[in-house]
């Protein structure tokens, strides 16, 4: 039973258990461990709940927050200004390293001085009730102060921003000596040569140090690109465009490759002379984090030179869209593909060079489908981010893509995943799939949603089938979007490009729109982050008749001017909506995409 003096003895189990938040049994299993809480610093019932009974950190202290009037921090770590950061971090850095250390260890931080207020100074604090906060306060030499409450996650984002973690494989590759003797006479490939020159050069930590930066950078792939000379050129891929990273000097190529295939599973490191796929999986920052991982032989300039390029791809699961609403779909294009993933049978298809983000929108749709009482089957080869509540089939030598989708039918499937419909037979599996009452999503590399109808057909597909099986084909691209620090307002547009590009400058004027300048937190680019563009081709009535009226071919002009009848934007009309609403530039836009 609760004592009914609660409130008095304890406000914050009593706002705690008058919100839902905490139950009878809960409250007074709390109350009993605060009462017989041996730390040196009693805790209160707040700081009870969260280390001794894991409950969620922001839940439970936004309620202390509000209850004891502490502000709340209202910016989120991506809008604080970079002169703000830059005071931050001086001011955590300037500390002597036991305070630094303090800070640190309670999760503080010395976020400003008061504007109004001279020398008063605000601490944001994801434990405004932490008795550490006047010690560090005092060590701040703060003659004022006012604690605000900062949301944990909100803190573990600034911080990172602030003080990203050191690259301890780098730490260590530059304290070693990676100076190597080679021998220039080489008239072959010695391999015990190449074991000792692995062992001497710190290579490992190179390849280690690598993945950690390619992650910690947001990065897509890594490339492994040998030189001659002794080099091997390291560049990464951000925001889809690559960017030099490291160069290795006086190290042969073949070593750093051997490194590569040493740490992948299902690589042969003496196998020089064909194609491989391998994977690695590793724990970076608390987060599990798989790449995949693709050898090439090339061309050397020198015939005992046994080159390879390897590129890996970073499969980071957190970046992995469960909302819709994140993909940027918009009007038509959002309203057309919604209704389509909600039918109960029909097709769902994605079209786009690689790397445009078909993959991840797949997911996201998928996502929105999967519940406990549908069946949901994946075929993918290889299969790149795990999908919470689908069964993702497993392809390998014993089981490759074709044998798994053909026995999809017999596996009493609701929804199927096909992840790319690569051959004639694929595209029948999955269209029959899709016309015995089965919602199916799959992927085709075409330019834009029309032309995939075409490609279907020149596969022998009938031109029936095309137009019954199939709900909705969106084309995709990804453009990058515009530094929010540093984008400025385009004053004098340039008239022989928006001329060329068929743009009515005196219409444009109308709209606010921005250009790329450059920063350094953009890296001088311009540009921070990608988002996607869509052409949405809905199967309508008047869209089935025409692809079912096609004689030789398929009409792609007449399906264009339907669509667009329809309400549909092609990809340009889709990037240059991003640009009014201030998004991106029209130099993006106009490069990313064709006229028509």
């Amino acid at each position: 039973m609760i004592d009914t003096n609660l409130e008095m003895t304890d406000k914050i189990g009593y706002l705690l258990f008058k919100k839902g938040i905490i139950d009878t049994a809960m409250l007074e299993k709390a109350l009993t461990a605060k009462a017989n809480d041996k730390s040196k610093i009693k805790r209160n019932l707040a700081q009870i709940l969260v280390q001794d009974f894991n409950y969620d950190h922001d839940t439970i202290f936004r309620e202390v927050a509000i209850l004891y009037a502490f502000r709340e921090l209202d910016l989120r770590p991506e809008e604080i200004p970079h002169e703000r950061l830059d005071s931050i971090k001086q001011m955590i850095n300037g500390a002597v390293e036991q305070l630094k250390t303090q800070m640190l260890d309670h999760k503080v931080i010395p976020f400003m001085y008061d504007e109004r207020i001279k020398d008063k100074l605000i601490l944001a604090a994801i434990d405004p009730t932490d008795r550490n906060i006047p010690k560090i306060a005092f060590g701040l030499n703060a003659k004022k102060y006012e604690v605000i409450y900062i949301r944990k996650k909100d803190y573990d984002k600034l911080i990172h921003i602030i003080l990203p973690p050191e690259n301890v494989y780098l730490k260590m590759m530059e304290e070693a000596d990676t100076e190597i003797e080679i021998e220039k006479d080489e008239s072959s490939l010695d391999e015990e040569a190449l074991d000792a020159e692995i062992n001497k050069s710190a290579l490992i930590n190179l390849v280690e140090g690598a993945l950690v930066e390619g992650v910690r950078k947001g990065a897509s792939d890594i490339h492994f690109v040998p030189k001659s000379g002794n080099r091997t050129e390291i560049i990464i891929r951000i925001d889809g465009n690559l960017q030099p990273w490291h160069v290795q000097e006086n190290t042969l190529p073949e070593a750093v490759v051997a490194v590569v295939k040493d740490r992948s599973k299902g690589m042969d490191r003496f196998e020089r002379e064909k194609a491989q796929d391998g994977f690695i999986q590793r724990e970076i920052d608390g987060h599990i984090i798989r790449f995949r991982v693709s050898v090439l032989p090339m061309v050397g300039t020198e015939l005992k030179n046994k080159f390879e390029s390897v590129v890996i791809r970073i499969l980071d699961d957190r970046k992995v869209i469960k909302d819709l609403e994140k993909l940027g779909l918009s009007g038509y294009s959002k309203d057309s593909f919604t209704k389509a993933i909600n039918q109960p049978h029909g097709m769902v298809i994605l079209t786009g060079p690689t790397g445009s983000g078909k993959s991840t929108t797949l997911v996201a749709a998928l996502y929105q489908v999967i519940d406990p009482t549908v069946n949901v089957l994946t075929v993918e080869d290889p299969v790149e981010y795990v999908i919470e509540g689908a069964r993702q089939l497993k392809i390998g030598y014993k089981m490759n893509f074709e044998q798994a989708i053909r026995s999809i039918l017999r596996h009493d499937p609701d929804i199927v995943l096909v992840g790319e419909m690569r051959d004639r037979e694929t595209a029948e599996i999955a269209i029959k799939l899709a016309n015995t009452g089965h919602l199916t999503f799959s992927t085709l590399h075409t330019n834009d949603a029309p032309s995939a109808v075409a490609r279907l057909y020149k596969m022998g597909i009938e031109p029936f089938l095309i137009a019954y099986a199939i709900n909705i084909i969106v084309a995709q691209r990804l453009i990058r979007r515009l530094c929010p620090e540093c984008k400025k307002k385009v004053v004098n547009f340039d008239e022989p490009m928006m001329n060329a590009a068929g743009l009515n400058i005196a219409e444009w004027r109308n709209y606010t729109v921005y250009e790329a300048k450059g920063c350094d937190k953009c890296n001088g680019t311009g540009y921070k982050g990608r988002m996607a563009i869509h052409e949405a081709l809905y199967f309508t009535k008047d869209i089935r008749q025409i692809i079912v009226r096609s004689g030789i071919e398929v009409d792609e002009e007449k399906i264009r001017i339907q669509a667009k009848k329809d309400g549909t934007l092609n990809l340009r009309e889709a990037g240059l909506e991003k640009v009014k609403l201030g998004l991106t530039s029209i130099e993006e836009v106009l490069a990313s995409t064709s006229e028509d």
